[in-house]
């Protein structure tokens, strides 16, 4: 895992954290919610961080680009 993929997730868990803590909150103080809205709540966040996450992953995914040594070796065998 790079340093730019660790910010990220490390940001996206603390961003999310604190928007699960303010919708509880919201919740709890001016909007009387049912025990199943916490639930979807949480649920929702949960859901919406890994989607991002998965979706991160597959933007930087670096693993259809060649190994240089690799297309050294291929360049060389071509020649003869």
């Amino acid at each position: 895992m790079s340093k730019k993929d660790a910010a990220f997730t490390l940001g996206l868990s603390i961003l999310m954290g604190v928007l699960w803590v303010a919708g509880e909150v919201v919740m709890g103080v001016w909007f009387a919610v049912p025990r199943a809205g916490h639930i979807f709540w949480f649920c929702l966040i949960v859901g919406v961080t890994l989607i991002a996450s998965v979706w991160h992953a597959m933007v930087v995914d670096d693993s259809d680009r060649k190994d240089p040594k690799r297309e050294k070796y291929e360049k060389k065998t071509r020649k003869k």
